[in-house]
């Protein structure tokens, strides 16, 4: 699966490398897929299992040949907000 975008968060500290990823995969559409590079360690734990929480899938977790971790991210459907119906 080809990514529809591309962030690099191997120089950003937690919790700031979950905040960038949520709002990259924010401005995609259900489906599509978030390269994202991180770090060993917290970030490479914390990032693909807050994305999993909120409804994304994580299509592949391999590490990148320029240093840290690819994580490959599917954005996963939107659900409706606090208040809102199901319905159309």
């Amino acid at each position: 699966m080809s990514p529809a975008a591309r962030i690099d968060v191997r120089a950003v500290s937690c919790p700031l490398t979950w905040v960038r990823t949520r709002i990259a995969l924010d401005r995609l559409g259900a489906g599509q897929a978030l390269e994202v590079l991180l770090e060993a360690g917290e970030p490479l734990e914390s990032v693909p299992r807050s994305a999993e929480l909120e409804g994304h899938r994580v299509a592949e977790r391999a590490p990148h040949p320029g240093g840290g971790w690819r994580v490959l991210l599917v954005k996963g459907a939107v659900a409706p907000g606090p208040g809102a119906s199901w319905e159309a």
